[in-house]
């Protein structure tokens, strides 16, 4: 029995390599019904939402599949961690246009489910991040803007949607940082960020989606004209 213990990743990424070996090795063959959360949980040494978060992030990947009334099967055996590393294998632009996908979902579905709660913290989030001007550091104005990005995906009401933002997200600063170095890049001002807040507000999912696009658009172009074709 395989017991997980903390460490600087997450349990959520301890859980999925944890599922993908059994997956690769065999363990789980495709069409075979996997063990139920409680368990996992108990097999893993792990909560079961912790269990829940990891299962739902294979769901989304299309290797697990849910029949109702019948349980969780495996749908297909491709390894959750190959996957990740043929993506971080994709060109920087590429990685980019998913992000962009991303955020505009997490806008569009933080629009129709957040709460009261998750739309302060967004709010906080943007006042916090300001504009770009007034940071000495580049470094911690990136951080801050993160954090605002991530607390829409946060507040999306969908964790594997989320969990791939963060990862997307993180992988394109790190191009962007090796790739471009010293070039600057576009930063939408506050008001466009804003944008994204007011309509997530105002319950308008298509004006969030619309906004979001707003913010991303810009930099896509500048990777064209600043990136050589190899490297975009």
């Amino acid at each position: 029995m395989t017991k997980l213990t903390q460490s600087k990743r997450s349990l959520v990424d301890l859980a999925l390599e944890e599922l993908g070996q059994r997956l690769t090795s065999g363990i789980w063959a495709v069409g075979s019904r996997i063990p139920t959360e409680p368990e996992l949980a108990e097999q893993l040494g792990i909560s079961r939402n912790t269990v829940r978060e990891a299962v739902r992030v294979l769901l989304y990947a299309g290797l697990l599949e849910v029949r109702q009334g019948d349980g969780t099967y495996v749908r297909a055996i491709t390894s959750p961690a190959e996957a990740m590393r043929s993506i971080s294998r994709a060109s920087l632009r590429e990685q980019l246009e998913v992000r962009a996908v991303l955020e505009e979902s997490t806008a569009r579905l933080a629009a129709l489910r957040a709460d009261e709660q998750d739309i302060a913290q967004i709010e906080r989030c943007l006042a916090v991040r300001g504009e770009q001007q007034q940071y000495q550091n580049a470094d911690d104005f990136i951080a801050r803007d993160l954090d605002f990005h991530l607390a829409i995906a946060d507040a999306c009401g969908n964790a594997a949607l989320a969990e791939l933002y963060r990862y997307f997200s993180r992988t394109v600063q790190l191009g962007i940082q090796f790739s471009i170095q010293d070039e600057a890049l576009p930063d939408p001002d506050l008001a466009s960020h804003q944008a994204i807040v007011t309509a997530i507000r105002n319950r308008d999912a298509a004006a969030a989606a619309q906004a979001a696009a707003a913010v991303t658009g810009p930099l896509l172009q500048a990777l064209d004209t600043l990136l050589p074709p190899s490297a975009g």
